[in-house]
């Protein structure tokens, strides 16, 4: 069981750092650092869109519409967070138990 809620906890920092590497670039495609013309940046990008964008849609459509600001990565970011610094280590703890 405990080895189940490592790889758990790996996949969770993983897709922490996909996540991080995602808003990073697109601040950098908005402020014109990157252009999306590079075939590289292009398909990094649209490589990560693929991998995001069917975990942001459910998230936004619980929220409210707020225009440009796009605040599903936060609400995932959270709750990466909660399930790998929270929820993991208690259900090891209580595993060992």
């Amino acid at each position: 069981m405990i080895t189940i809620l490592k790889i758990l906890q790996l996949l969770l920092d993983v897709a922490f750092f996909i996540m991080l590497v995602h808003i990073v670039m697109s601040w950098l495609i908005n402020f014109n650092v990157l252009n999306l013309r590079q075939p590289i940046v292009a398909q990094i990008w649209d490589g990560l869109n693929r991998l995001l964008e069917p975990i942001y849609t459910p998230i936004r459509r619980m929220l409210p519409n707020t225009g440009a600001l796009d605040l599903a990565p936060l609400v995932l970011f959270i709750i990466i967070i909660i399930l790998r610094d929270i929820v993991i280590p208690d259900l090891a703890r209580a595993v060992l138990m």
